[in-house]
């Protein structure tokens, strides 16, 4: 793995956070949120501190030679108690239970990391190594044990990661379902970079070389799995918002046939929306609208046409609530067809309402536009019309 190439998942990671960061700053207090983001931020940080540059730069601004590696070894515990925190947040359950074991891990990998520290001071390492320090010191006495350690706190987090991912992800399904299944991806590579990092270090012990396993196989088993795992963590918030935006938008087309109608008749005022307003507010919107040209409407509701309509409706096969749906519809329809000017709302307590959910509504649309019941029922009442306006005329004056 080049030099340069630590830097690309430390970006991808980075644009990851900068497009949380929104959420997280109107969402302060949500414990999940917070812990995506400090994840997302550790891992960041373990690729930009772990990269050869950047390593021998934190080496010479410190004047301590291998500075970064207790450096790059604390980055990663964090990383690892931020993740196991994370699971714990999301995964939910009694509060105190929540923050008793997401606290238990953080003090755990807080001991790893004083400890790290302090294997360091403890050791002698005076050649500096900017790629193969974990193999190069292998046999150095406190150096040998702060690589072990770290190694060993790795695998401890990516096999509890793992199992409570993959144990939670067959209880659970849609989109957080596969969001754990990816990250469960994510740290099969974690897992295989500490192998690979045992194995290099092992054969050190050996007195065998197996370098290349350390410093050209294990980085890009990390990269990978890092990347992956934030996919994983991010994919249901993303996927749900993406559902939430199709379901907005297939709700908003569906009651477009019902506003159309109510909006030739001028019941509905055209009401701008800026082009980036969102899908949920735009349907908001429309529905506001309707309920508006709706209670305008409401004088001229005929509640015998609900009742024909509803009739016919049920003898053809619909079902009791698709029925009552259709009837409405039939009844906005024949009451926009006989509309003359519009009267005040009546105050009569038995005048037809129509306070129907957003559910009910969309199904009214639908069969406004597609029912041969609506127009059936509408044709008869076309005919009636015309044929009191043909007594009337004929009528002796």
């Amino acid at each position: 793995m080049q030099d340069s190439a630590y830097y690309f998942p430390a970006a991808a990671l980075a644009v990851a956070t900068a497009a949380k960061t929104p959420a997280l700053i109107r969402h302060r207090h949500d414990p999940f949120l917070r812990s995506v983001c400090a994840l997302l931020v550790l891992s960041v940080a373990v690729f930009f501190f772990a990269a050869p540059p950047t390593i021998a730069a934190v080496n010479d601004l410190t004047g301590i030679v291998n500075f970064s590696a207790p450096l790059v070894y604390c980055v990663m515990s964090a990383f690892s108690a931020a993740c196991l925190a994370l699971i714990i947040n999301w995964r939910g359950g009694r509060p105190e239970d929540v923050r008793r074991a997401a606290r238990g891990w953080i003090t755990a990998y807080g001991v790893v990391i004083v400890l790290l520290i302090t294997l360091f001071v403890r050791g002698d390492a005076p050649v500096e190594r900017l790629r193969d320090l974990d193999t190069y010191y292998a046999n150095t006495p406190y150096i040998r044990e702060m690589i072990v350690l770290y190694l060993v706190s790795n695998t401890v987090a990516a096999v509890v990661m793992t199992t409570l991912c993959w144990r939670w992800s067959m209880r659970v399904h849609g989109w957080l379902r596969a969001g754990l299944v990816v990250i469960v991806i994510g740290y099969a590579g974690n897992l295989a970079f500490d192998a690979t990092k045992y194995a290099a270090v092992v054969a050190r012990w050996n007195g065998a070389d197996w370098d290349e396993w350390s410093t050209d196989y294990a980085p890009p088993l990390a990269a990978g799995g890092a990347v992956t795992s934030a996919v994983g963590y991010l994919l249901p918030l993303v996927g749900q918002r993406l559902s939430d935006a199709r379901r907005n938008w297939s709700a908003f087309r569906a009651l477009g046939p019902l506003w159309r109608a109510l909006h030739r008749d001028a019941l509905l005022p055209p009401v701008p929306m800026p082009w980036w307003s969102s899908s949920g507010l735009r349907l908001t919107q429309r529905e506001a609208a309707i309920y508006d040209g709706l209670l305008a409407l409401t004088p001229r509701l005929d509640p015998a046409v609900h009742e024909r309509a509803r009739a016919r409706a049920l003898r053809a096969g619909a079902h009791a609530d698709e029925a009552e749906a259709i009837a409405l519809a039939a009844m906005v329809v024949c009451a926009l067809d006989g509309r003359g000017e519009i009267r005040p709302p009546s105050e009569d307590a038995s005048s037809p309402t129509l306070a129907v959910s957003s559910r009910v509504l969309v199904r009214m649309s639908r069969a406004l536009a597609q029912s041969p019941v609506v127009h059936a029922v509408r044709q008869d009442a076309s005919r009636g019309v015309r044929q009191d306006a043909s007594r009337a005329e004929s009528q002796p004056s």
